[in-house]
């Protein structure tokens, strides 16, 4: 938010207008090649070392809540169901559960949240803190690099939280040519005990940055996979 404006009796609120895709609209066309999914999820790391060093969790990182600029710049957006980082507490606390998207109103006591992107954590509707946020970070990668939702649920709410809380992503779905280390990160992130996590959002910046792909992002995919590589789109994103 940029700041509040009066119009004679009506007061606005002033919100940055960013122009562009979202994440979900570039991903419907089809999964990223390695080398723009990267520098993409490098962004939102940054993001969210950020709010995360303010104290803020943003409890709805997903893919329609991130635009990139025809510039190529990433932002993350939607922080209305943000909470500030508190201390730990004994008891669960309702004001830390999730949203879940809905047309009708919400009520005390209600899950809210996008269920696909739902920390185990945060579906149960236990208190979350920055874990969660790597968590969703976690799928949204995942859905970069394959096209489909590390945790596909069913025709119900209830069945998606079920696939978060017992299932596994199809690890299979990877295109054959992700790095190790890529891999490697995107189970830390989706680990569904909390303590096994990745603990902090910076660590993943860092992966991306100094592993073993981060010296040729724009490296096709090896040709071992020609057929991989040619079916893989490629868009053009920019550095800060």
């Amino acid at each position: 938010m940029y700041g509040l404006e009066k119009d004679g009796g009506t007061t606005g609120i002033v919100l940055e207008l960013v122009d562009g895709e979202t994440l979900a609209e570039i991903i419907a066309r089809g999964p990223l090649a390695l080398g723009d999914a990267l520098p993409i999820a490098r962004q939102i790391a940054d993001a969210l070392e950020t709010a995360h060093d303010k104290g803020v969790v943003h409890r709805d990182l997903k893919p329609a809540n991130i635009k990139v600029t025809p510039e190529g710049k990433v932002k993350v957006l939607d922080f209305g169901l943000a909470k500030m980082l508190e201390p730990e507490r004994a008891a669960s606390s309702l004001s830390m559960s999730p949203t879940l998207m809905s047309a009708y109103p919400t009520y005390a006591g209600m899950i809210l949240g996008t269920a696909a992107y739902m920390s185990p954590e945060q579906a149960r509707g236990k208190q979350v803190d920055r874990r969660t946020d790597i968590w969703a970070f976690g799928c949204v990668l995942f859905e970069m690099l394959t096209g489909k939702q590390a945790f596909e649920g069913g025709e119900t709410v209830s069945d998606a939280i079920a696939s978060i809380l017992k299932n596994e992503p199809d690890w299979n779905a990877l295109p054959a040519g992700t790095p190790p280390h890529v891999r490697t990160l995107l189970r830390r992130c989706l680990q569904k005990d909390a303590q096994k996590r990745l603990p902090h959002i910076g660590i993943a910046r860092l992966e991306i940055d100094e592993g073993p792909a981060a010296v040729a992002l724009d490296t096709a995919v090896p040709s071992a996979q020609p057929a991989v590589a040619r079916s893989r789109r490629s868009i053009r994103i920019a550095w800060n």
